[in-house]
């Protein structure tokens, strides 16, 4: 590796990381934040079967799952406009993946909820709690305990996927790295780079992930030995 390669690794390091910072990372908590909240409802929703609402329901999932992120943020940010709908590109981006997490979180959660023993619906109803009672005090804690390494899974995708909302003009960190590279010529070395950064991200994710499954484990295991 040359000096002048080097020096520029060097010197982007901060240019990378600091978009990181400003947008990667609190465009994936507010959007995966929101999208828990939207995959709850739908999830609930659908395992209700609520008529009407979950023939929608199943319509929303069913458009976000089949289609392709990068496309939900082109009709969200370049296509709404032609409808008198302007939105900045980061509230585009919080919606397209916000909608996006709900839909496939919403799956996740469904059949968890689903998982769950029909006996302790029955009892919780025999008991004098009614059933909207029943699913958000008993049977939705045990679902999102359940379905916790798998809605990180969904967390840690949504860290890689921040990186296409540089197609809607936002400078988070690949968007970064593609203007160090119009001015250095050097793409396959800052492209390392930049995917380095996102792997260093994302693999603190699963550390983090891992110890909260060790404490779950640790909590089931003391409950069953009473």
């Amino acid at each position: 590796m040359n000096v002048r390669l080097l020096q520029i690794l060097v010197n982007s390091i901060p240019k990378i990381v600091l978009p990181g910072l400003l947008y990667t990372i609190p465009l994936t908590l507010i959007s995966f934040a929101i999208g828990l909240v939207i995959a709850i409802i739908v999830a609930v929703i659908r395992a209700r079967n609520i008529k009407v609402l979950s023939q929608i329901m199943w319509f929303y999932v069913w458009v976000f799952r089949g289609t392709p992120m990068l496309v939900q943020l082109f009709i969200i940010f370049y296509g709404l406009p032609n409808l008198g709908i302007t939105l900045d590109a980061v509230p585009s981006a919080i919606i397209a993946f916000s909608l996006n997490v709900g839909a496939y979180a919403s799956e996740t959660i469904r059949g968890s909820i689903l998982s769950i023993p029909k006996s302790q619906t029955e009892g919780a109803l025999a008991c004098g709690l009614t059933h909207t009672q029943t699913m958000f005090h008993i049977i939705l804690p045990q679902a999102i305990k359940a379905c916790v390494p798998a809605l990180f899974n969904t967390f840690i995708s949504l860290v890689k996927d921040t990186s296409l909302a540089a197609n809607i003009t936002i400078t988070e960190m690949f968007m970064a790295t593609q203007r160090i590279v119009a001015v250095t010529y050097e793409p396959l070395a800052l492209y390392i780079e930049v995917a380095v950064v996102y792997l260093i991200f994302c693999t603190v994710l699963t550390w983090v992930q891992k110890l909260v499954e060790k404490r779950q484990n640790r909590f089931k295991s003391a409950v069953a030995k009473g």
